[in-house]
């Protein structure tokens, strides 16, 4: 079975930042996906879940309300819990989104109020949620963004080793 290209990148040498994981086309229709690495794998604790799951919510009813809310696929979180996955329709770098990103981490470091999307109505696990610590996230995940502006894997690949 063939490796997937996610799992030739080395997560031992990979740090923060945001990456473009990959560039799809069908029919005509470019979809990049970005990997917003909030955290460096296998070398800090992952995000905990109610705190991702709130990134998720404010995250996603933040993308889907900016004004590049046309170009937004989805967003959400990285089963590994070291950051999140955003699809956005057109071939796209990550010097693309960076101001994007930078307000969607203002927007959740700043929100007050209910979660989007926090009813029992709306999620099937709509009480798991921490608004606190995603807050903590964003703002080391902004504070890394504007420090070191990581937008390439550069050394991380396995095969370069």
């Amino acid at each position: 079975m063939e490796k997937i290209a996610s799992f030739t990148i080395d997560h031992l040498k990979l740090s923060s930042g945001i990456y473009v994981s990959r560039v799809d086309e069908r029919d005509g229709v470019k979809i990049t996906t970005f990997d917003l690495r909030i955290t460096m794998p296998n070398r800090e604790p992952v995000i905990d879940t109610p705190a991702l799951h709130t990134i998720e919510h404010l995250g996603a009813t933040f993308l889907r309300n900016s004004n590049k809310k046309d170009d937004i696929v989805y967003f959400g979180p990285m089963g590994c819990r070291t950051g999140c996955y955003l699809l956005v329709f057109g071939e796209k770098s990550s010097e693309d989104i960076y101001p994007l990103i930078l307000e969607l981490c203002d927007f959740i470091m700043e929100f007050e109020g209910e979660i989007p999307g926090a009813k029992p109505e709306e999620c099937g696990n709509f009480s798991e949620q921490n608004l606190m610590m995603a807050k903590y996230y964003m703002a080391e995940y902004k504070k890394r963004l504007i420090e070191n502006k990581s937008f390439e894997y550069n050394d991380c690949s396995l095969s370069k080793r």
